[in-house]
């Protein structure tokens, strides 16, 4: 792995773990095992290198994503897909824990690849919804849009109530109670 390819996987485990204020600098080159000036050779300073990883993580979120929510099945079948796919719930999205970090949300540049990400995942899972009252699986007084806000709200609330509680049950029961609401209508 090139010396700035190290430094980007490095500042993506950072940010994940400590959030942007809590990344230093010297963090990140003792973690990707880099020299002193190696960070301002491959990038203009640590915010330019924060946006690459959090770019980074936003395309790895999307392609994980896609490849459950554009996957087989029906609509149900595939947000039952997105909502119970494998995550390290205890440890928090790696997207939506930069939304807690004042330094990411205050600057356009850091904050827009996670607003991105976040909307895509919504407006896929919209569209979603929007077929399956297309095909008559969820009722027609549904609206895609509110129930993707509420799909990613869950996952989101989830994470945060599952690190509260040192515990994924709480993740989990969501994830549960919220596919007991959208359970397909009986023909």
């Amino acid at each position: 792995m090139s010396t700035s390819e190290r430094l980007i996987e490095s500042t993506r485990e950072l940010l994940w773990e400590r959030g942007y204020v809590g990344t230093s600098p010297k963090a990140i080159l003792e973690r990707a095992d880099a020299g002193q000036g190696s960070m301002y050779h491959h990038f203009r300073g640590k915010p330019d290198l924060a946006l690459a990883a959090i770019r980074r993580t936003a395309e790895e979120m999307r392609a994980t994503a896609a490849g459950v929510l554009d996957g087989p099945g029906t609509p149900y079948e595939r947000v039952e897909a997105y909502l119970r796919r494998e995550r390290d719930v205890l440890r928090g999205c790696p997207i939506g824990r930069l939304t807690m970090d004042p330094d990411v949300i205050g600057s356009d540049d850091l904050r827009a690849p996670v607003e991105e990400t976040l909307d895509w995942i919504r407006g896929r899972l919209a569209a979603i919804v929007e077929e399956g009252k297309e095909q008559g699986q969820f009722v027609p007084s549904l609206d895609g849009e509110e129930i993707a806000a509420a799909v990613v709200a869950t996952v989101q609330g989830g994470y945060v109530l599952a690190r509260a509680s040192g515990s994924p049950a709480s993740f989990d029961a969501g994830v549960r109670g919220l596919l007991s609401l959208l359970a397909p209508r009986p023909a």
